[in-house]
């Protein structure tokens, strides 16, 4: 049977009739995307991929080499044409003649911008040299689990030589750069028929003069280990057995939905952190083993795994056998602290003269014996993707264990490409964080005209944003395009009516899942109604106050529990009404229920102010444009109060204000925005009437 015919073998995707007619560097392109479409190949932003390609010289009319290689910082996956460096071969071999040996390597990345071809402004890899000096055309460094496995036993080198004889190659563990760059080359030189390489520690180079056949052969390779693999394995205890039965999916979200504000406000002091939950069947089979705390302990092997999931994880202390909550989170900070010093431990044991300053020392990932994994960032995606690496580390040590002894990465070498400074620089190349980023936001009414615009004003800010509303419709709708415009990981959606004390408790869990928490809390959703007094009915009024104030009570209280346990505090804000201060005819439940929204927030401003939870109202006024409440029968009654028409009624209500102007859901979008931001932070208690001026609606 061939090893692509099984379940778990990848499948060859090449399409021979897309790829006919593509030139060299479009089929690097899509030789790319389609290894970086299955993270058993590679995960999100690892390995890389090149092509040696005969082109034209913009200056001399010539045809030279040139290398194509994937850029610094970019995903194989997800790549597009611009996202290749391009090279001369002709400078990258010249190089040679100015390198000054291993101590001066990290300089070498310093001249690879001499060496680019037609002005190409992506940066190049600091793993442009061992594409460079393969001495073949197309070359493939990916990451595989199945070959990550080998390259982390204690007997890698037998493995490869037991698994594939001298058609793959071995070399001993070396920190990606210019000498590896010539060690592969030597390799190659010395064993010109083997067709790829392990890298202890690291991962898989392949090569071949055509692109179907390169992509063919990584493939192929792959397969063949998780055949072995497989083999080998069946009938095996994986991590010493079973130490823990996994909880019951609910009962492993309630847990997580506990712990994440939890430890998220222990290690959001400095910077707010995004949460990430993962109970996948390979986490779970991890962190109910016998093993789990032993080989967490030893760290990840694969550079790219440590990057993204620091030395080694935190292991909560909870036993699922006898769950308790209360006692695993007065055991969280401990632990979190114990964390803290280790780490600063280990940079203290390991750092150099000329290394960066302490980062920080809160773990990435955290472990929960039948429950599954959690992992923090500063934005959602690292943090999900954190958690993939760290999935695929798991990946990495069954199949080590199993068949060999796992080995993780020296902590000396661990630290030299955690500190690097070519790392560092990288880092400091990043993009300034924007205002909201790492912060949690929950939108009531968030389908309709001002939850919609809210959500964008947040999520432009880098804000994580929870869409709840009753219109499952109308949500759905707004998520997809919010998605569109922002990503799926930074927006979710819960079916909620704010009257329903279980649904809301329900929506924070779920949250809190998501996310880790919650930081900005904007009360939006609402009813109209107008009637006269004496044709209000008690359900009328009861509705009004349901919504408008229990509602609204509800969707505070259980903030304020999620807030407290975060201790970083937040930032409420009440979407209420210009008719909660001045008074309208024919609408005295509305104005009512208004008015108990500000004065409930007033209430909530004294109660927040010691936690740092500041609690803040933004009144509007005729927000016709893209309201639902205005789409039905509230539209005809207060047209008929007025004695106008539904076209007529928005120029009155323009001309009625001070400043005779319409009032969109984009400006109650900007008034949210500051009470949610460090622009407002020292205001609590506070009233903003965006009502293009009534005086009737003046607080003082």
């Amino acid at each position: 049977m061939s090893t692509q015919d099984a379940g778990s073998r990848l499948k060859n995707l090449w399409d021979k009739a897309r790829a006919a007619g593509m030139s060299e560097p479009e089929l690097l392109l899509y030789r790319s995307n389609l290894l970086g479409s299955d993270k058993r190949v590679t995960n999100y932003g690892g390995g890389n991929t090149s092509a040696k390609v005969m082109q034209k010289d913009p200056l001399t009319g010539e045809l030279v080499e040139v290398l194509w290689v994937k850029g610094s910082g970019g995903d194989v996956g997800t790549i597009k044409m611009d996202g290749f460096a391009t090279l001369y071969m002709d400078k990258l071999r010249a190089l040679k003649g100015i390198y000054r040996g291993v101590e001066f390597e990290d300089e070498m990345v310093g001249y690879l911008p001499h060496c680019t071809f037609n002005l190409n402004a992506r940066a190049a890899s600091i793993d442009t040299p061992l594409h460079a000096y393969v001495p073949r055309k197309h070359v493939d460094h990916m990451h595989p689990d199945a070959i990550i496995a080998i390259a982390a036993s204690a007997n890698s080198k037998e493995l490869t030589q037991k698994i594939f004889g001298g058609e793959i190659g071995w070399l001993p563990w070396k920190r990606p750069g210019y000498e590896l760059g010539l060690w592969l080359e030597k390799f190659c030189l010395e064993n010109p028929s083997a067709k790829g390489v392990v890298l202890e520690s690291h991962g898989l180079f392949t090569w071949d003069d055509d692109a179907e056949a390169c992509y063919a052969l990584t493939i192929d390779i792959i397969n063949r280990a998780i055949a072995w693999f497989e083999t080998e394995t069946a009938g095996k205890a994986i991590f010493g057995g079973e130490k823990h039965k996994a909880l019951a999916p609910t009962e492993r979200r309630a847990v997580a939905a506990s712990l994440m504000p939890a430890i998220r406000g222990m290690i959001s002091k400095e910077a707010h952190m995004v949460g990430h939950f993962d109970d996948q069947d390979a986490v779970l089979q991890f962190v109910c083993a016998k093993d789990m705390e032993a080989l967490a302990a030893l760290g990840t092997s694969c550079p790219d795994h440590f990057l993204r999931t620091k030395i080694r994880p935190l292991v909560v202390d909870f036993d699922p056998a006898k769950p308790d909550i209360a006692a695993t989170l007065e055991s969280l900070a401990p632990s979190v602290e114990a964390y803290r010093k280790d780490y600063a431990a280990y940079y203290e044991r390991c750092k150099h003269p000329d290394s960066p300053a302490l980062r920080d020392p809160n773990a990435i990932v955290y472990l929960v014996p039948g429950v599954g994994m959690i992992t923090f960032a500063k934005d959602k995606a690292t943090a999900r993707i954190s958690g993939e690496f760290y999935t695929n580390a798991i990946n990495v040590m069954r199949g080590a264990s199993t068949v060999s002894t796992y080995v993780g990465l020296p902590e000396q070498e661990a630290f030299d490409i955690e500190y690097w400074l070519l790392e560092e620089a990288k880092l400091q190349r990043m993009p300034k964080p924007k205002s909201l980023a790492g912060r949690i936001a929950i939108v009531t009414g968030g389908a309709g005209g001002i939850g919609a615009a809210t959500a964008a004003r947040l999520l432009s800010e880098g804000a994580c944003v929870v869409l709840a509303d009753i219109d499952e419709t109308a949500l759905t709708a707004t998520i997809d395009n919010l998605a569109g415009r922002y990503g799926k990981d930074v927006v979710r959606s819960v079916k909620m009516n704010v009257t329903d004390e279980a649904g809301v408790i329900s929506a924070y869990a779920d949250m809190s899942v998501e996310f880790g928490g919650v930081d900005i809390v904007v009360s939006n959703a609402g009813i109209a109604s107008s009637a006269p007094v004496e044709e209000t009915s008690l359900d009328l009024w009861n509705r009004n106050m349901s919504i408008l104030s229990t509602g609204y009570f509800l969707v505070s209280r259980e903030a304020f529990k999620v807030l407290r346990s975060q201790g970083i505090g937040g930032s409420v804000i009440f979407i209420a009404s210009k008719n909660g201060l001045a008074a309208s005819p024919n609408a005295s439940a509305y104005c009512t229920a208004k008015a108990s929204e500000i004065h409930l927030a007033r209430c909530l401003a004294l109660e927040g102010a010691e936690a740092g939870i500041r609690v803040n109202v933004v009144n509007p006024d005729a927000v016709l444009r893209g309201s639902k409440i205005w789409s039905g029968e509230w539209l005809d009654q207060r047209a008929s109060t007025y004695k106008t028409d539904k076209e007529g009624l928005e120029e009155m209500y323009r001309q009625r204000s001070m400043l005779k102007r319409s009032v969109l859901p984009e400006d109650i979008a900007e008034a949210t925005y500051f009470f949610a931001s460090e622009a407002s932070a020292k205001s609590t208690g506070n009233i903003i009437n965006v009502d293009a001026g009534n005086v009737q609606a003046f607080t003082r």
